[in-house]
């Protein structure tokens, strides 16, 4: 070969690489996540991102995300401005991440007919969304029926507190959830009276703290305890139930607390963790971008059970619960029989569509009937639920 010619297949190599180059930047799929936190929170926010983590080393994907969507940490920001920027970057599928999105999820869409837009835990679909507007949901439900016999199964003076965020029908459902959970293995498993049971819910007014604007969930855990609660159920975004215990724990309490939404969340206080009801969002989110980038997504409103063969099968599950290491040794073989018969009934075929425990005579907390006795809730009767559920003690709306 003389020099000449290797240049000149030199210069050819070059050439179709460079030529190339734009072709594969234009190939590359983009997706953006609007976290309504921040990506370490450990709690909420967190568990989305490292989902969306997943699903881009899982796909080659890019992802561009924007933290702490929320008034008190980006108050300039809009999520019309948040999605205009990501667009731009080449986003073609956007993930808002919390119902807080979901009326301004529907109304950015309209304005980016050609970007796919999902919004998790919301309704749009339910109630008309624009095409190009989806929502997903895992069950997190049966994972709160776990916490909810953890709690029971644990507490020794029959007080339970249940930090809860704002007031809507999805928070409703969930902290039913951790009730009838808590109620069932109160009687059943602990051997109490059920009727006796105080399970008091306080709504601090948003996903987490929000200084002059939302209670303050150091003092709403601390006024638990104080009122004679010794297991707090954390339902909001960040860990201060945990903190809180762990503190008064090393001051000789016996006092508990459980997490929320992340599967990492007992690190901050082991020693009184009972266990963690954790969203599991990567398989999906994998999907999700699998779907969009071959151009084969539809619009769909799905609320995902978990993998019952597994709740713990993060390859697989939408949802799940870790116990945590300061449940006793007797609890624990009483909560895995309880998490065996929960499986047991949500992977029959019968009970497609309903979910454990939620089956009558249940009322409503005035007392007015929801379920006559043997009948199951309709899916959609639990997802918009109306009032929490009778001896449950705290406020509805």
């Amino acid at each position: 070969m003389t020099r000449k010619f290797a240049l000149l297949v030199l210069l050819i190599v070059v050439f179709v690489m460079t030529a190339a180059l734009p072709l594969a930047a234009q190939d590359e799929f983009v997706f953006g996540l609007v976290l309504v936190g921040p990506s370490t929170d450990r709690g909420w926010s967190q568990a989305h991102y490292e989902a969306a983590e997943y699903a881009a080393a899982n796909t080659g994907a890019r992802l561009v995300t924007f933290e702490s969507l929320n008034p008190a940490d980006s108050p300039e920001a809009t999520l019309l401005s948040v999605v205009t920027e990501m667009v731009a970057e080449g986003a073609e599928l956007i993930i808002t991440t919390s119902d807080a999105f979901e009326e301004d999820t529907s109304a950015v869409a309209e304005q980016f007919p050609d970007v796919t837009f999902v919004n998790m835990t919301g309704s749009n679909v339910l109630e008309g969304a624009p095409p190009n507007v989806g929502n997903y949901d895992a069950q997190l439900e049966w994972s709160e029926i776990i916490t909810g016999c953890a709690a029971a199964l644990t507490t020794e003076t029959g007080k339970i507190g249940y930090l809860g965020p704002l007031i809507n029908a999805e928070t409703r459902r969930l902290a039913s959830s951790a009730y009838l959970g808590a109620r069932y293995c109160y009687e059943n498993l602990a051997g109490g009276d059920p009727a006796a049971l105080e399970f008091t819910v306080t709504w601090i007014g948003f996903w987490f703290n929000i200084p002059g604007v939302t209670l303050d969930p150091t003092e709403e855990t601390n006024s638990f305890y104080d009122n004679g609660a010794d297991v707090v159920i954390s339902a909001i975004d960040t860990t201060e139930a945990l903190a809180v215990a762990g503190q008064r724990a090393a001051s000789g309490e016996a006092v508990f607390a459980s997490g929320y939404d992340y599967k990492g969340a007992c690190d901050v206080a082991p020693e009184i963790c009972l266990g963690v009801p954790f969203y599991n969002w990567g398989p999906y989110y994998t999907e999700l971008v699998t779907q969009v980038s071959e151009g084969t997504w539809e619009q769909s409103w799905i609320w995902d059970p978990p993998y019952f063969e597994d709740l713990n099968d993060e390859t697989v599950t939408s949802a799940g619960f870790l116990i945590g290491p300061a449940l006793s040794e007797e609890n624990t073989i009483l909560l895995e029989g309880f998490i065996a018969e929960l499986s047991a009934f949500g992977a029959d075929p019968a009970n497609a569509d309903r979910i454990y425990l939620w089956e009558g005579p249940l009322n409503y907390q005035d007392g007015s009937e929801f379920l006559a006795e043997g009948e199951f809730a309709e899916p959609l009767e639990i997802w918009y639920l109306p009032q929490l559920l009778e001896g449950m003690i705290g406020a509805s709306e």
